[in-house]
């Protein structure tokens, strides 16, 4: 099973676009792209110094394109705006922190057009938040996990990142994080970021206002693979709350370990990360130590292509292009067991938003219903099965082709 992966800020670095122009149509695609995000995408992504290409306001945007841009190159990779996603024949996908725009266009969920544009409001408006007042954010690297949180929480921080391998990224007022790096955990070492301020905190709720308001005037599609979420972990199944996540992921913490747990929990074997790719990939190496973690290749430059393309090969999914009965997968967006609902057995027609099920989890049941009208095909999972985010549970079917 393949994932493919798009990182977040503070992965860019300058010039790191250029060999791609030489690629057919990628400085036209560019262009267009910056006219909608209303910044320079590829002088930002070529000529650019160190300064201007980590202003919030235009690294957000540009880390979404390049990802995009990236994978029209790949297999499956579909032009611009296509509704159904590239990528065929990827079975997950994820971003972290801002990739989470490009993860979902690459899903389906949104056109890049709209994944560019909410990226562009994103930026501005958390770097204007950032501007309200002076915040920072630290690396903690080592420790106990629990406490490190604990003295997090008793400085008045925020912890802003999870990103497992021993690493959280805390944030909060500039004077207090300076008291938690004079003074941090035993065992634990901070480094204070290059960053505008404390981003997925609730200093950047005037942002999350702001794209919520923008957000609010696009239709999502249903995600058409698995699409973990930075929030838990899970896999989102329907683009209403994708898009709802998306927003609150403005002040809400990345919780990229969970993510990570997923991967694991699907039994990933391949990871391809987006450029500028390096990051993740550091991250899933320090989380799957020895020969039990995925096969990684890094997406940096047009060079890359062909091991990019043969890893894709060997691990994605094999398309059917024999006629078939169109389908849609309901999947689980919690570990836990499935309780199918009562009556309801292969056959049935189902209603848009008919519950099916629900996964009993330690927080209690989580519903499961269906995205749209169709028949029940076929249960995927049965009573009292335990599943994983992401765990096909039920195939829906509609009219043949």
């Amino acid at each position: 099973m393949l994932a493919v992966l798009s990182p977040g800020q503070g992965s860019q670095k300058p010039g790191f676009l250029t060999p791609w122009l030489d690629l057919p149509g990628a400085p036209a695609r560019l262009r267009w792209w910056s006219a909608l995000a209303g910044v320079d995408l590829v002088h930002l992504g070529t000529t650019a110094g160190v300064d201007e290409i980590k202003d919030t306001a235009r690294t957000q945007p540009l880390l979404v394109a390049a990802a995009l841009l990236a994978a029209e190159h790949l297999p499956g990779g579909s032009p611009a705006g296509h509704r159904r996603g590239g990528l065929y024949d990827v079975a997950v996908v994820a971003g972290h922190s801002v990739g989470e725009l490009a993860a979902a266009s690459l899903a389906g969920a949104l056109p890049a057009e709209s994944a560019i544009t909410l990226a562009a409001v994103r930026g501005r408006e958390m770097a204007a938040a950032c501007a309200r007042e002076t915040t920072a954010m630290a690396a903690v690297l080592g420790g106990d996990r629990i406490e490190v949180l604990a003295a997090v929480d008793s400085n008045g921080l925020h912890a802003a990142n999870h990103n497992g391998a021993g690493q959280i990224v805390v944030a909060g007022a500039a004077g207090q994080l300076e008291k938690f790096a004079a003074q941090p955990p035993a065992g634990a070492r901070v480094a204070v970021l290059q960053v505008a301020g404390a981003f997925h905190t609730p200093y950047m709720a005037p942002a999350e206002q702001a794209l919520a308001a923008v957000a609010a005037g696009i239709t999502p599609a249903d995600p058409n693979r698995i699409l973990l979420s930075n929030l838990d972990g899970a896999a989102v199944s329907h683009g209403r709350e994708l898009l709802q996540r998306l927003v609150r992921q403005v002040t809400a913490p990345v919780r990229w370990d969970l993510c990570m747990r997923t991967l694991a929990d699907l039994g990933v074997t391949g990871v391809l990360e987006l450029p500028p790719a390096g990051t993740l990939a550091g991250l899933i190496k320090r989380e799957f130590k020895g020969s039990d973690g995925p096969e990684i290749v890094t997406l940096k430059t047009p060079d890359d292509l062909p091991a990019a393309r043969n890893l894709i090969a060997r691990h994605g999914m094999i398309p059917c292009h024999e006629p078939t009965m169109p389908f849609r997968v309901v999947v689980s967006v919690s570990a836990g067991t499935f309780e199918p609902a009562a009556g309801l057995a292969e056959g049935d027609l189902l209603s848009a938003n008919q519950l099916i099920g629900h996964v009993s989890t330690r927080q209690g049941p989580v519903e499961v219903a269906a995205h749209d009208n169709g028949v029940l095909t076929e249960w995927l999972a049965h009573h009292d099965d335990p599943v994983a985010p992401g765990q096909p549970l039920a195939r829906i079917s509609g009219t043949p082709l």
